[in-house]
């Protein structure tokens, strides 16, 4: 294994995720009416259609596609495949939303030493994999030294200082 060398760029959060998109208008409905995201402005010099939504602490920037026709259209709930995931407080609620809306989705879960973790897979207007979870259920429990955390904001934190304090005192 290669030496850790804790965060090398000094980054602080993932900023955004950009999704090319069929239909700006549709994938704004989407992120807005499904998922709770807010549009917000858009840099003005941009030379092309897109829209930026805001929630949860990241971005969603839409780029409307120049050949819509030539995306491929997935179709497969496939969790394997590329997703972004959102830790929610109550997955029935959400499957229960999900079948109001209906909206097509997988089950799946996961199982580590006695804890499990339950999560539903869907797609996007254009076939982007959304994974919806409660994952604070499962520890982070780095591969070196013995602590573990759940994946909750203010772990990882404590988990990424603890990090940066480990490495200052290997370079000592």
């Amino acid at each position: 294994m290669k030496e850790i060398v804790g965060n090398p760029l000094h980054l602080t959060s993932l900023n955004h995720v950009s999704l090319i998109c069929r239909s700006v208008e549709e994938s704004i409905d989407f992120y807005q009416n499904v998922l709770g995201f807010v549009p917000i402005r858009r840099p003005g010099s941009f030379d092309f259609d897109g829209a930026w939504l805001f929630g949860f602490g990241i971005g969603i920037h839409l780029l409307q596609s120049e050949d819509p026709e030539k995306l491929p259209k997935k179709t497969e709930i496939n969790p394997k495949d590329n997703h972004i995931s959102f830790q929610c407080e109550s997955m029935g609620a959400v499957e229960k939303k999900l079948k109001e809306m209906e909206i097509k989705y997988k089950r799946a879960r996961v199982e580590e030493g006695g804890i499990h973790v339950d999560q539903l897979f869907f797609h996007d207007p254009d076939g982007f994999m959304i994974e919806i979870c409660d994952c604070d259920n499962l520890p982070v429990v780095p591969l070196v030294g013995e602590m573990a955390r759940t994946c909750s904001r203010v772990n990882l934190q404590i988990l990424q200082q603890q990090q940066q304090q480990q490495l200052r005192v290997s370079q000592q």
